[in-house]
């Protein structure tokens, strides 16, 4: 069996959710099938690491995609044109996008739908394509796969499709993340904070992250408990707009707030273990890795009780209401008083987060890719 691959987001040093998920479950894929043949469509000059195993064929296809336009052309030209080349039985796109051009089979994993949700987070340009092929993709494909049980209910009824046309391939965290000893975790405190406990923040400062909102609630927090106690925030200023800048601006504790910028891997794998907690209390995600992170770096996790997050966490994270300052507060403030909460959430989280697994996800997307073959 053929089997081609959109592998464009494989990128070394800039594996980021979708890429991470990419490279997770196509290494154990390749691996578990050496009876089938692979081959990874890229979009530039690849690394060879990312050629899992010797039934992988990488092909380069021009031009790079990363534009509005340049997606258009890659997929409705580039890829049906390798694709009548190979004759492969089925197109995999582990990123959504798919070819309204070509007739062969095709699985596309839509991860969320956060661009129709919450359009203005993105360019312009970008959240038009989104809008209008996305549906499109929807109903071209032969079959779907994606990553919670709330996203495929959400494309059921923002794109009216059939539920028995989409599976749920759950994703995970990197196997990298785990507890750290007392004496590291006074290391990374004395490098970042001088020393006192900090809750953490990881992810883009994007709207939909809510940081605004986090902000405020921390504010409120140091108001009402006259701790020592910091918020880190991890993550490019990207998009730091003007109204992130006047909240942090009219902060009395603006100086208890400390952003680290973009930081490596191997340092993260220090942070998040170190923090008291782990905030992430988004307005929507698809999934949330970052709670099975926070779960295997044994702290307790604060999030939302919006979208996928009630999912993936059950009872092991303090849910909040992400629209409500106060109530993000008021989880701040029962993380920083109440060291049997924390325990409890911490031994929860540990059993929680081995309900998620790489292999399982590649298992199911494999199991997915088999019934779109099979698909009449």
């Amino acid at each position: 069996m053929k089997i081609a691959v959109n592998t464009r987001l494989l990128l070394k040093n800039r594996l980021e959710g979708i890429g991470w998920f990419i490279h997770e479950t196509l290494r154990r894929m390749v691996k578990d099938h050496p009876e089938h043949h692979f081959y990874f469509l890229f979009d530039r000059n690849f690394e060879p690491e990312f050629i899992f195993s010797d039934n992988v064929t990488p092909l380069i296809i021009s031009p790079p995609a990363r534009h509005p336009i340049l997606h258009y052309w890659w997929f409705e030209h580039s890829v049906p044109q390798i694709l009548k080349k190979i004759k492969p039985d089925i197109f995999v796109s582990p990123d959504g996008y798919l070819s309204l051009k070509t007739k062969v089979k095709q699985l596309c994993v839509i991860h969320d739908l956060n661009f129709e949700h919450y359009p203005k987070v993105m360019p312009w340009m970008v959240q038009r394509y989104f809008q209008h092929f996305f549906p499109r993709f929807a109903q071209k494909a032969t079959r779907i796969a994606t990553v919670s049980e709330y996203s495929k209910n959400d494309i059921i009824n923002t794109y009216n499709i059939k539920k028995d046309k989409i599976d749920i391939v759950y994703s995970a965290a990197k196997d990298d993340f785990q507890s750290l000893s007392e004496v590291e975790i006074k290391t990374v405190r004395d490098k970042y904070t001088s020393g006192f406990p900090y809750f953490i923040f990881v992810g883009s400062l994007q709207a939909r992250k809510n940081l605004k909102n986090l902000l405020q609630a921390f504010e409120i927090f140091k108001e009402t408990t006259y701790t020592k106690t910091k918020l880190l925030v991890v993550g490019e200023r990207k998009w730091w707009n003007s109204e992130l800048k006047s909240i942090y601006k009219n902060m009395d504790f603006k100086n208890e707030v400390i952003f680290t910028g973009h930081i490596p891997q191997e340092e993260l794998l220090k942070l998040i273990p170190s923090a008291l907690a782990l905030t992430y209390v988004s307005l929507f995600e698809g999934f949330g890795v970052p709670i099975l992170e926070g779960f295997s770096s044994g702290i307790p996790v604060i999030t939302s009780n919006t979208s996928s997050m009630p999912e993936v966490a059950e009872d092991a994270a303090l849910l909040v209401d992400p629209f409500s300052v106060n109530s993000i507060a008021d989880a701040l403030k029962e993380i920083e008083k109440d060291s049997i909460l924390r325990k409890e959430l911490i031994k929860k989280g540990n059993d929680r987060k081995l309900v998620y697994t790489w292999q399982q996800t590649a298992d199911k997307l494999w199991n997915s890719t088999e019934k779109t073959i099979d698909q009449s």
